[in-house]
């Protein structure tokens, strides 16, 4: 047999048996599935290596015709489990741009971390909102993603924090993005009417001076850490947090707030939380943590609570028509019936497939390596109609 006939008998080889690899692909073991994960993972970090490589060579993030700068500065050795890394956000605001600029200018030396990678990024406007304008969402997610690909960044190790300006970003794009992060820090921002109850699985900071009256920073933020305190007596196992209202300290606080880094740096995120509180902000997403909601209901407000227990999955909200859940053997066993509950209705009962197709689908929805599920079910609730 010469070489053009060992070719065509390895085709029609693979045709003869491509209809018992669709059907495996449909069925995955939890060990076939992990492997298949893993090559996916391997193949998206190489896709996105092309894609972000300006990024990494121009340290800008660079989306609709705006641009974030950003600066890098490198701390520690490289731990086994990958790097670390802190997003500092820095203050100013409706102010001009040479003032703004110097704001970003003293955030990039302000914090030093004992391990990770450093980044100060300039906000893309000159804005008393710079830090939580709608598209910031999406370039913070990049640059995320462009720091795990080329700078070995563990994504379960990102924290966030931000100074003034910088705090008021951090008020209301920790809950926001809160299964991005693994614990954030505000400093001597204002929280606005941000809601807090999905800050349920992120540990959370609050530093303040006690004599920063301007807007009532201290006033406020004292009252949201009462806030921290009571939602975490009624869920004890969630709402990590310290408050720190300092006395006698006015809006600077003479770097007293640098003890929030090794505070925040105990913490990993927990991308699987069995239980999820996710109440929408100024901005919808589709997606949080392992659940996901029709964009069209993604509107301020909208609340949605899930709990997952012995196989069985509890829905409660009154604000969406539909909940797809993304699931994989860390959330639960897939080897088993999985029985789903909206309110007291039960929406679904039985096996749930691991296959390929949802996990390529998911981690390049989603982009992130955690966030890539074997397998996915989407149930409605169920209207009672009127006899």
């Amino acid at each position: 047999m010469d070489k053009r006939e060992r070719i065509i008998s390895v085709i029609l080889l693979l045709f003869a048996v491509m209809p018992n690899v669709k059907a495996q692909q449909t069925t995955l073991s939890r060990d076939v599935a992990e492997q298949i994960r893993d090559q996916i993972v391997a193949e998206w970090l190489s896709d996105q290596t092309g894609l972000l490589k300006k990024n990494d060579e121009t340290n800008c993030i660079t989306q609709n015709g705006l641009h974030m700068r950003y600066d890098v500065k490198v701390y520690g050795q490289e731990p086994v489990d990958g790097r670390s890394l802190w997003i500092s956000m820095h203050g100013g605001g409706n102010a001009p741009t040479a003032l703004n600029d110097s704001q970003w200018e003293n955030q990039k030396r302000l914090y030093q971390p004992e391990e990770g990678i450093y980044v100060a990024p300039r906000a893309p406007w000159d804005d008393w909102d710079m830090w939580f304008k709608p598209p910031i969402d999406d370039m913070l997610d990049e640059l995320i993603r462009t720091m795990v690909v080329f700078h070995h960044v563990n994504p379960n190790k990102v924290y966030l924090l931000g100074y003034s300006a910088g705090g008021d970003g951090v008020w209301r794009m920790a809950p926001r993005m809160a299964d991005r992060w693994a614990a954030a820090s505000m400093m001597a921002g204002h929280p606005g009417d941000v809601n807090m109850l999905s800050l349920r699985n992120l540990p959370f900071m609050i530093w303040c001076g006690g004599d920063d009256a301007a807007y009532d920073r201290n006033r406020v933020n004292a009252q949201r850490g009462l806030e921290m305190d009571s939602l975490q007596q009624s869920d004890p196992t969630g709402f990590i947090h310290e408050t720190h209202i300092l006395p006698g300290k006015p809006h600077w606080m003479d770097l007293e707030d640098k003890t929030a880094l090794p505070w925040m740096a105990q913490y990993h995120r927990h991308p699987y939380p069995s239980t999820v509180a996710w109440v929408q902000g100024d901005r919808g997403h589709k997606h949080f943590y392992w659940l996901g909601v029709p964009e069209e209901e993604t509107k301020k407000g909208a609340e949605l609570r899930v709990s997952v227990k012995d196989n069985t999955i509890n829905i409660d909200t009154e604000d969406y028509t539909s909940v797809t859940l993304y699931l994989n053997d860390s959330i639960i066993n897939l080897n088993k019936p999985v029985t789903v509950k909206w309110g007291k209705q039960t929406v679904y009962k039985g096996r749930l497939p691991r296959t390929e197709e949802n996990m390529r689908n998911t981690i390049n929805q989603r982009g992130d390596l955690a966030y890539c599920f074997p397998s996915q079910v989407t149930v409605k609730k169920r209207v009672k109609t009127s006899k």
